[in-house]
C-alpha cells in the first residue's frame, strides 16, 4: 500500500531532488527574516504584554465563527492606515491568501494574465478557479498588453486580472510596476501585486514597492507577515467590496482557523516599529548594497541589486554540493532546484538580512569565491 510512495521518494533521491527538513544554528543567509523582526525586543515585549493581559494563544475557530478576535480588527485598521489602503483583511499566510484571491475573484469568462515566474501559490489558486489563464513573458509589460488586446479583439468581455510579484523570490528582480499600473488603468483591468519580499524592505518606511498605488479601485496588494515583518499571516489590501466578497465567498478564508491573536499583536507591533524606527530599513539597505558590490569584487558575479541574490549553478547535484560545503563552513545557504526553478537553473539563493553584518558577509563571500573556483577548475 505504501510502495508507490516509497518508489516516488526513491526516484527523487536518484535525481538528487529529495527534500528533508533541516534545523541549523549556522549563520543565516537563507531566511526571509530580512529585518530580524522575528527576534526584535519591541515585538517580543508587545506579545508578552498581551499574554500577561490574558489574550488567548489560539483563535479557536474560523473568523466567521468564534475566531474573529479584537486583535485581528485592530491589526486590519492599523495596516489599512499604514499602507494607505481603503480596507485590509488579515488571513493565515500568503499561500492561503493567494489561493483565496485567485480561486474566488476571477470568474468564468474572465482572463487571468500572470507573470511567467509568479509564485506557486498563485498557480495553485488559478487552477482552483474557473477563469482562463495565460502566462506573460517575465517582467515584460508589452507581453501583457498584447495578450489583453488579442483577448479583447476576440470579443471576450469578462474582467481581466494581471498577477505579478513586486520583487521575485528566486531572482530578486523588481517588476515594472509603473508600466503595469498604466496598462491596468488604460484597459480598465485589475492588477494584483504580491509584495511578499518587498514589504518592510522597500518604499517609504517599508510600505513596499506598490505603495503609490494603494487605494485604487482596480488594485489589490498582498503583504505577507512572515518575512520582513517577522510574524505570520497575510494582509490583503483592497476596496471594501473586494474584502467583503472574500469573507463571503473565499473557501480558504471561510473554512480555515483564524491566525493566532498573538500573531496579530506581533504584526501590528512590526508595523509600528517600521513607522517609528526607519533605521532598521536603512541599515538593511546599506547591507544589500555592500553585499552586491562585494559579490562582484570576490566572485565576478553581478548581483540582483536586492536582498535576494541568486548564484546560478545549473546542475541540481552541483548546487546541492556547494550548499552543503558552505553549510559546513558555518553559513546557512540553501540550494534551490526544480520544480521551484526550471531544469538547468539550479542555484544558491543568498538572502541579506539583519542577522548578519559586513564581517560575516565578507567571510561568506570569500569562501563562496573559493568554492566556485574549485568547481570551475574541475569542469
Amino acid at each position: 500500500m505504501l510502495q508507490r510512495y516509497f518508489k516516488s521518494l526513491q526516484a527523487l533521491e536518484r535525481r538528487d531532488l529529495r527534500r528533508d527538513l533541516l534545523t541549523t544554528k549556522t549563520i543565516d543567509f537563507s531566511s526571509n527574516d530580512y529585518l530580524a523582526f522575528s527576534v526584535a525586543p519591541f515585538i517580543r515585549e508587545a506579545v508578552q504584554k498581551s499574554l500577561d493581559d490574558g489574550i488567548a494563544i489560539g483563535s479557536t475557530g474560523s473568523r466567521l465563527l468564534r475566531g474573529n478576535h479584537e486583535q485581528h480588527l485592530l491589526l486590519e485598521e492599523a495596516a489599512a492606515a499604514f499602507f494607505g489602503a481603503k480596507k485590509c483583511l488579515y488571513m493565515g499566510g500568503g499561500y492561503l491568501a493567494n489561493i483565496a484571491l485567485l480561486s474566488t475573484l476571477p470568474q468564468q469568462g474572465d482572463l487571468v494574465i500572470h507573470d511567467a515566474l509568479i509564485h506557486a501559490s498563485c498557480h495553485d489558486g488559478i487552477r482552483l478557479g474557473k477563469a482562463e489563464a495565460i502566462a506573460a513573458i517575465h517582467n515584460d509589460p508589452q507581453s501583457i498588453e498584447d495578450i489583453i488586446c488579442k483577448w479583447r479583439n476576440s470579443h471576450m468581455m469578462g474582467n481581466i486580472w494581471i498577477i505579478v510579484e513586486s520583487l521575485y523570490s528566486m531572482d530578486g528582480d523588481k517588476a515594472p510596476l509603473a508600466d503595469l499600473m498604466a496598462i491596468a488603468n488604460k484597459y480598465n483591468v485589475f492588477l494584483i501585486i504580491d509584495e511578499a519580499h518587498a514589504t518592510g524592505v522597500y518604499g517609504s518606511k517599508g510600505r513596499g514597492l506598490a505603495a503609490a498605488y494603494a487605494g485604487q479601485d482596480n488594485i489589490i496588494i498582498l503583504h505577507t507577515c512572515g518575512k520582513a515583518l517577522g510574524g505570520y499571516g497575510a494582509l490583503i489590501l483592497a476596496p471594501d467590496i473586494i474584502c467583503q466578497y472574500i469573507i463571503n465567498r473565499a473557501r480558504p478564508f471561510i473554512y480555515a482557523t483564524a491566525p493566532s491573536p498573538l500573531m496579530a499583536v506581533a504584526v501590528r507591533a512590526a508595523l509600528s516599529l517600521l513607522q517609528q524606527q526607519p533605521e532598521y530599513q536603512f541599515k538593511l539597505q546599506k547591507l544589500i548594497k555592500f553585499t552586491n558590490q562585494k559579490l562582484y569584487q570576490c566572485c565576478g558575479i553581478i548581483g540582483s541589486g536586492s536582498q535576494i541574490i541568486p548564484i546560478i549553478i545549473g546542475s541540481d547535484r552541483l548546487a546541492m554540493s556547494l550548499a552543503t560545503s558552505l553549510q559546513k563552513h558555518g553559513f546557512d545557504i540553501r540550494a534551490i532546484r526544480q520544480p521551484t526553478v526550471p531544469l538547468g537553473k539550479a542555484r544558491l539563493r543568498i538572502t541579506v538580512n539583519l542577522h548578519v553584518d559586513q564581517i560575516k558577509i565578507t567571510a561568506m563571500l570569500d569562501i563562496l569565491a573559493q568554492k566556485l573556483k574549485e568547481v570551475r577548475f574541475n569542469e
